[in-house]
């Protein structure tokens, strides 16, 4: 007859706990915003709770999916990503160095920098040495309408 200790933990415990340790490692190896470790957090306080309160396997995985999904809806409403906001000013003036065929790239210069660019119309072709509004950034392309355009 085995003599049970006020220290001794149950299996179900121990899984709860290495289920909560695994799911959080894998946060540090595959960043999933905070998914793997608010699910991780849940499975250590359902270990906690499987002792005393929670004895039926059923009610373990009930507990820890409500409170999973609580916890990420928290951590979802608290931790916002922040977004890289464009520095590029409306109608900001550059100069075309090469030609920017209709619906392709060329070059202008912006700020003192050559950058790729591209017509806001696909179907004007702007000459090189003019004048173009810098309408916005897409990754390190400007798109750009040229200075004389009456397109808004």
């Amino acid at each position: 007859m085995p003599i049970y200790t006020a220290t001794s933990i149950s299996s179900s415990t121990i899984i709860w706990l290495v289920l909560g340790a695994g799911l959080c490692l894998m946060e540090l190896l595959l960043p999933t915003a905070f998914v793997a470790f608010m699910m991780g957090i849940s499975a250590f306080v359902v270990a906690l709770l499987s002792g005393v309160i929670l004895g039926k396997l059923w009610l373990q995985v009930v507990v820890w999916l409500l409170l999973s999904v609580v916890l990420i809806l928290l951590c979802r409403r608290f931790v916002k990503p922040r977004r890289a906001k464009s520095k590029i000013q409306d109608a900001v003036l550059a100069e075309t160095l090469t030609e920017i065929p209709a619906g392709k790239t060329g070059r202008v210069l912006y700020e003192g920098n050559s950058w790729r660019a591209r017509c806001f119309d696909d179907h004007l072709a702007i000459a090189p040495h003019q004048q173009v509004y810098v309408v916005r950034r897409e990754g390190t392309t400007l798109i750009v309408m040229p200075e004389y355009s009456s397109i808004q």
